[in-house]
């Protein structure tokens, strides 16, 4: 593959502390990161947004072309030893994070896996960093920091106790998020939301 190191997916090991995940530094390289970056949408305003009209000559699309594939579906059902056949998939870019950003959840129930690919380089700031976290009040009980930079991929299995949140940080901070949904129409609220979402962004950005 052009992007994704899948070998080293493969040889990661799953982590079961506070709940089943994997963390893969440098999934994709440091060229990778540089040129997603270099043709990046420029969203500049926080929440979620859809992939639609993304253009062909932005690397991230090739990037997701490469998620979207049979290769990447079978090592995460190794790791995790679970079965996605046929599960709808949905994808979503970050682009900035607003000081609200990061409260602790769990992800919603129509998620099975949820995959957070990092695409900022050389993370320096404190805040914007998610921690899986060991209940869902207190940011400082934590198993593991993430830095959201230079290619890392988590995955982890969503359940009532995959609790994740990061403290505060404002500015621009990019990822992409992949998630396999229960159904097609849970799949289909989720991206009719970021739709939304995104066209009252956009409007209220052009006031």
């Amino acid at each position: 593959m052009a992007h994704l190191n899948l070998e080293k997916l493969r040889n990661a090991k799953l982590e079961t502390d506070p709940y089943d995940f994997v963390l893969v530094p440098g999934f994709i390289g440091p060229e990778t990161v540089k040129r997603v970056n270099e043709t990046y949408p420029p969203i500049n305003s926080g929440g979620s947004f859809p992939l639609d009209s993304l253009d062909t000559d932005m690397v991230i699309k090739e990037v997701i072309d490469e998620l979207d594939g049979a290769e990447f579906q079978a090592a995460i059902e190794a790791v995790f030893d679970v079965d996605l056949t046929d599960r709808p998939k949905m994808y979503s870019l970050r682009g900035y994070t607003r000081a609200k950003d990061g409260q602790i959840h769990t992800d919603s129930k129509d998620k099975i896996i949820t995959v957070l690919l990092y695409l900022n380089e050389n993370w320096t700031q404190p805040g914007g960093r998610l921690r899986l976290l060991r209940n869902g009040h207190d940011v400082e009980n934590f198993a593991f920091e993430v830095p959201p930079d230079n290619g890392t991929l988590l995955v982890f299995k969503r359940s009532d106790t995959s609790w994740h949140g990061h403290h505060p940080f404002e500015g621009p901070r990019r990822s992409l998020q992949m998630n396999w949904m229960t159904s097609e129409g849970s799949k289909g609220w989720h991206r009719v939301r970021h739709k939304i979402s995104a066209t009252i962004k956009k409007l209220t950005a052009a006031e």
